[in-house]
């Protein structure tokens, strides 16, 4: 099968890659994706993709797709990764949000509950409109993070 996307390292990136190798310099994914690109350059040792997934414990497609990225994205970013622009999620408490929490948790409890749980908690906080949607996790997570500042809520 005729490769689509054929790795050429200038002697730069060779250099780079052989360095980032024998002093493990980086990530474990970092290293193992410098391996990869020296084995697969075309003016080197030119390996078979099944062969580099042999002898570095990966998939075949791994070694696909890191030729690919190589010549689509160029050799830093393959290297290092592709960066984030931001949180993989939206933050779903603010301060504000928090604060209703605590302030709904030192209340009194509804009738006919000796406490609050993380569950009533939740279910009052959207029925106040406070929030849209709100999991019991993430109401635990909010009063065990102000719990931790000041040593004094605990999650009931």
């Amino acid at each position: 099968m005729r490769k689509k996307y054929i790795v050429r390292l200038t002697e730069e990136e060779r250099q780079k890659c052989q360095e980032i190798i024998r002093k493990l310099k980086g990530t474990s994914q970092k290293v193992r994706r410098a391996q990869i690109l020296l084995k697969a350059d075309a003016d080197g040792p030119a390996w078979t993709d099944q062969r580099i997934a042999e002898a570095f414990g990966c998939r075949r497609q791994t070694v696909e797709k890191i030729r690919q990225r190589f010549v689509e994205r160029g050799f830093e970013e393959t290297l290092e990764g592709k960066s984030r622009s931001g949180p993989p999620a939206n933050k779903i408490l603010d301060g504000e949000v928090e604060a209703k929490i605590i302030a709904t948790r030192l209340g009194p409890p509804p009738a006919g509950y000796g406490q609050w749980t993380l569950r009533l908690l939740a279910r009052r906080l959207v029925e106040l409109k406070v929030v849209e949607s709100i999991s019991h996790e993430t109401v635990r997570r909010a009063l065990k993070k102000t719990r931790s500042r000041r040593g004094r809520f605990s999650t009931g």
